[in-house]
């Protein structure tokens, strides 16, 4: 069955961690809505591989539209969790239990939206300490699930495992 995923994104993503786990999604038959600021924008990759053309923006959606959410890597998440709306948009999916895929930089919007106390998670080496102060235990593997609902890894060369776990929620 087809799902409908939301992935927020902005400039400086890590390109990779942003076209991998879509190309994954979208080859598995799901549907990808890119959001940010405003529809119709371009955005692009830190290393200049990604160009993604924003089809919402975050004012014209809401978590009940979507069936799960990805938040790639890069300065894109640190960037959006000083967007209260972004936070509050994250937030909702995982109030919700719908599945969240936060790879590498992902979970600092995470950790803004308050939303990994208790939670068993990982991410890129140089927050996983603000992940431990935000309630959650960090491990320091590829990629960890976490019930049944966040997805989480660490670097770029994690993305089969996070790809694979990701698409097994999705095909629930």
């Amino acid at each position: 069955m087809s799902k409908k995923i939301a992935v927020v994104v902005t400039d400086m993503v890590e390109d990779v961690e942003y076209t991998d786990p879509v190309n994954a999604y979208k080859e598995a038959g799901h549907e990808v809505v890119n959001i940010e600021k405003e529809a119709g924008k371009t955005v692009k990759g830190k290393n200049g591989e990604a160009t993604i053309t924003i089809d919402k923006g975050i004012d014209d959606v809401s978590a009940n539209d979507f069936d799960a959410l990805l938040i790639p890597g890069g300065f894109s998440p640190d960037q959006l969790r000083a967007d209260d709306r972004f936070v509050a948009f994250a937030k909702d999916f995982m109030d919700a239990k719908k599945p969240v895929f936060a790879i590498c930089h992902g979970p600092q919007l995470l950790i803004t939206a308050k939303a990994l106390e208790g939670r068993t998670a990982t991410g890129y080496k140089s927050i996983q300490v603000d992940m431990e102060y935000a309630g959650a235990t960090v491990k320091d593997q590829e990629v960890v699930v976490c019930q049944d609902q966040l997805v989480t890894s660490r670097t770029p060369d994690d993305l089969p495992a996070f790809n694979k776990e990701s698409l097994k929620l999705l095909n629930q």
